[in-house]
C-alpha cells in the first residue's frame, strides 16, 4: 500500500517515506496506512502528487461487464469530486422517493434513477436501445424453454427474452432486431456479399454471431470485421470466411 501510494516519488522521497511510517506500521490499518502515505508524500513533493492525479483524471472511463442472473456491471472511473456528487445526487433522489412511500428499496431507487436520468426515459425498464437478440421462433413466439443469447451479455431464459421483447413492444421507442436461428445446430443465417470490405448488415451479423474477438484465449470485444482467408488469396466476403477481431 505505501508503495502503491508513494510510486510517483523519487527514490529519496520514497525513502523518507519509509523512515517516517515504518515505527507506526504496526498500529495502523490499511485505510490510515493509506492516509498516512499519501499525506506524507504530498508533503515531500506536492508537485509530483498533483501531476499523478491530472493524469488519474485522464483515465476516467466507463465500462460494463456481465453479471450473474442476467444482471450486469456498470461501473464509472471518476475524479472523486464528480463521483461523491453522483453518488450524492443518487442518494438524495432515493431518501426523497421512500420519504413519499416508494415501496422500492433505497438501492433499486438509486439504480433506477441513475437509468431515468443517463438514459432520458422516464421509465428504467424502458429502454430506447436496439435489443439484438438471438432466438429460436419457438423460444418467442410458442413458449419454448431453448435460452436465447442477448449481444453484449450472453444466454439468458427463454422467458427473460420474452419479457424483454414485451417491453421494448411496451416501450414503443425501442426497436427489436430479431436473429433467428436455425433449430438442429443453432446456427444464424449465413450472409454474404460482393465487395471487398464487409458491409454494415454483414459486419453486423458477424458481431452478433462472434461476440468477442475470435483470437483463442483474447474474448475482447470486437472492434474490426477481417477475412479469415484474405481477399488477395482468393477468400469470399462472406459469413463464413468473415471474423470479428479485437482492436489489437
Amino acid at each position: 500500500l505505501v508503495c502503491r501510494e508513494t510510486a510517483c516519488l523519487s527514490r529519496a522521497d520514497r525513502l523518507r517515506v519509509d523512515a517516517l511510517l515504518v515505527a507506526d506500521l504496526p498500529l495502523l490499518s490499511d485505510r490510515e496506512l493509506v492516509a498516512r502515505a499519501r499525506q506524507t508524500g504530498y508533503r515531500l513533493d506536492p508537485h509530483s502528487v498533483v501531476e499523478r492525479a491530472s493524469r488519474a483524471e485522464s483515465d476516467r472511463r466507463v465500462t460494463i461487464r456481465p453479471a450473474p442472473d442476467t444482471m450486469a456491471l456498470v461501473s464509472a472511473l471518476l475524479p472523486v469530486a464528480q463521483g461523491v456528487a453522483l453518488y450524492a445526487a443518487l442518494t438524495q433522489e432515493a431518501d426523497r422517493a421512500r420519504a413519499a412511500g416508494d415501496p422500492r428499496s433505497r438501492g433499486q431507487v438509486m439504480a433506477d434513477t441513475l437509468v431515468c436520468r443517463t438514459t432520458g426515459q422516464v421509465v428504467a425498464e424502458a429502454v430506447g436501445v436496439e435489443i439484438q437478440l438471438v432466438i429460436s421462433d419457438e423460444a418467442l413466439l410458442a413458449g419454448g424453454d431453448a435460452p436465447a443469447r442477448l449481444v453484449g451479455h450472453g444466454p439468458v431464459p427463454a422467458g427473460v427474452a420474452r419479457r424483454l421483447v414485451e417491453c421494448a413492444s411496451d416501450a414503443e421507442r425501442a426497436t427489436l432486431r430479431r436473429l433467428y436461428v436455425r433449430p438442429p445446430d443453432g446456427a444464424l443465417v449465413a450472409m454474404e456479399s460482393k465487395q471487398r470490405t464487409f458491409p454494415a448488415g454483414l459486419r453486423r451479423f458477424i458481431e452478433t454471431r462472434d461476440e468477442v474477438c475470435r483470437t483463442p484465449w483474447c474474448g475482447a470485444p470486437i472492434r474490426h470485421i477481417d477475412h479469415v482467408v484474405p481477399a488477395q488469396a482468393g477468400g469470399g466476403t462472406s459469413a463464413g470466411n468473415g471474423q470479428g477481431l479485437c482492436e489489437q
